[in-house]
This record gives C-alpha cells, structure tokens and sequence, in this order.
C-alpha cells in the first residue's frame, strides 16, 4: 500500500498537492478506486479511495481514519549540535523518527563546527522516515538555536546533558531516568564547555553517561533516543 503525507487532513475528501499527485499518477500510475493511505504527521492514519486521477491535484475521498494511530506513551525530546558533516545528523533525525522521537533541536554551542542548518531539508528526512516507517507523528524539527535558549526553555520533565568529561560525577543514564517525559543535550564533535555543563546544572539539567564508549555526536543522540525507547516498552510489558 502506498502511503502520503497529509499535513492538513481534516475533512472527508482531500486534494493532494501538486507534488504528491504527480507521485501518485506519474510515478506509482495509481487511478480512480485506487486506495491508498495517508498521515498527518499528528496522530491520524487513513485509507483514501482516489476519485479524480489528475497529475497536479489527485482528489480523494477518506474512506477509513484512525485517531492517535500507534499513540507512545512518552515524550523524548534530543537537543544535539549538528555535525560538520550534515549527513550524519540527516541520519540520526531519519533513525530517531523511524524509533520515535518528539522533538529534534539543533543546537549552537562554543564548540559547533556547523553554523547553519537547512530546515526544510531536515524535516523532509523527517516526512520520508515517518512515511517509510509507517507512523503518524512527525517529530516537531527546530531550526538553529543557541545553547542557552535551549537550556532556558520551560520544559515538563526530567532534563539531561550528556557529555564527556572524564572527572564529573556522572550516572548512567538507563539506571538514572524516571519520567516518561524526557529531554537530553547533546553536545558537538568537541563536546560541551565546563561552563556549558555547568550552565546546564545551573537550570535543573543532569549530568549522565552514555557509556564507558566514546560516541560520536549523532550516536551519542540515538542511543538517548532507543535506550529511552526500549526502558519505556519494558515498563509498559511490566504493567
């Protein structure tokens, strides 16, 4: 079954955009009756029986909706320093979607290498996991901020910092997580300052390890993200 990504499905019948009715007709040759699947990247999965084949504006008629389609029962959010080389941070944003992630913030910290992200392209690594892997939720992806608007950011859950200075007082990060609400810094190829971490401290952030393995940056995020991952589905088999 194919399936399309529909920010703004909210009625019975539905117009793909000149992009995806051009995937849908030219590319995959679906017509009229043709049934396909669709999400809105917020918690609906849908079946659609197309009624208008047309390249530039394919029309629709939902046949089928499901609310809170494969619903989590946690919120992570990773706030990493992309790398130098964008393609590493493009995979983790695509595994982390694939795995379930919440929220995906580029940060700019005293150590980045990379200045500048390209939104729009990130979140279409995002949309292209969410559609590969079948889910309904897109991970909300931020643009470029600096470390200290991450840190001063009101946030509703346990918070971390992982980093890698090796006289800190740190615990694992598996034995230390309570929440099921969660958010963790990820720092740059150089890794935070002391004063980052002690900045991070100074606002109710915790200091965690990863492992005795040194990781790189994109690693380092999507092991945060399937370790949570995997502690919430065994507390949820306990139950």
């Amino acid at each position: 079954m194919h399936l399309f990504y529909t920010p703004d499905l909210v009625e019975d019948r539905y117009v793909l955009d000149e992009v995806e009715s051009k995937h849908c007709v030219k590319v995959l040759r679906l017509k009229e009756e043709d049934i396909i699947e669709l999400v809105d990247g917020k918690g609906v999965f849908a079946k659609a029986r197309i009624i208008n084949a047309h390249p530039k504006a394919c029309a629709l008629e939902i046949i089928q909706k499901t609310e809170e389609f494969q619903k989590r029962n946690y919120h992570i959010e990773i706030a990493v320093a992309p790398t130098k080389n964008i393609d590493r941070i493009e995979w983790f944003i695509e595994k982390a979607t694939e795995i379930g992630v919440d929220r995906i913030t580029p940060v700019l910290c005293s150590r980045s290498e990379r200045k500048m992200v390209k939104i729009q392209r990130l979140t279409k690594v995002a949309i292209s996991a969410m559609k590969q892997s079948i889910k309904a939720y897109l991970p909300q992806v931020d643009d470029l901020i600096s470390f200290k608007e991450v840190v001063l950011e009101p946030f509703d859950g346990e918070k971390f910092i992982a980093h890698c200075e090796e006289d800190a007082p740190r615990v694992s990060f598996v034995r230390t997580v309570l929440s099921d609400r969660v958010k963790v810094l990820i720092g740059p190829e150089g890794d935070f300052t002391s004063k980052e971490v002690e900045f991070a401290k100074l606002h109710g952030y915790r200091e965690i390890s990863l492992g005795e393995q040194r990781l790189r940056t994109e690693t380092a995020a999507l092991m945060s993200v399937s370790s949570f991952a995997v502690l919430q589905d065994l507390k949820s088999t306990k139950n």
